[in-house]
């Protein structure tokens, strides 16, 4: 299983100048041996851009993407990866909680991410599998 990073998604429903093909590719490529997935983290981040959530629907229906559950351990995990982040960076820009919850559901579940924002989760989640511009 892969857990699909809504920056992929984002980088492809924008048609990402910088990303888009890249994206498009990874997430192709994971596909063809994998099933994709999604939580309802980065669905809540994805419906930011939509007015309604059929926009939404409309927009990844083609994705096949599975939607899990988010687990208590995860959630766990996610908030001590916070908290040991928050230590070591203070000041106004901070990752928000939903990046560690992401990471931590990947890492819980055995699933690999498919993400371009890599070097976070490789600190707080060095076991978890990364599928990113870095690990290519």
């Amino acid at each position: 299983m892969v857990l699909v990073d809504t920056n992929v998604l984002i980088d492809i429903l924008t048609d990402d100048p910088q990303w888009r093909v890249w994206s498009e590719e990874q997430l192709l490529v994971a596909a063809a041996t994998d099933e994709l997935a999604i939580n309802p983290v980065i669905y809540a981040e994805l419906s930011a851009a939509y007015r309604t959530e059929s926009d939404l629907e409309r927009a990844i229906k083609n994705f096949n993407l599975h939607r899990l559950p988010l687990p208590y351990g995860a959630a766990f995990s996610a908030g001590h990866a916070f908290l040991a982040y928050r230590s070591k960076h203070a000041g106004p820009k901070r990752s928000p909680l939903p990046d560690f919850y992401i990471g931590a559901h990947a890492a819980q579940q055995g699933f690999k991410l498919l993400t371009r924002d890599a070097a976070r989760y490789r600190t707080y989640f060095p076991r978890l599998i990364l599928i990113s511009p870095e690990s290519i």
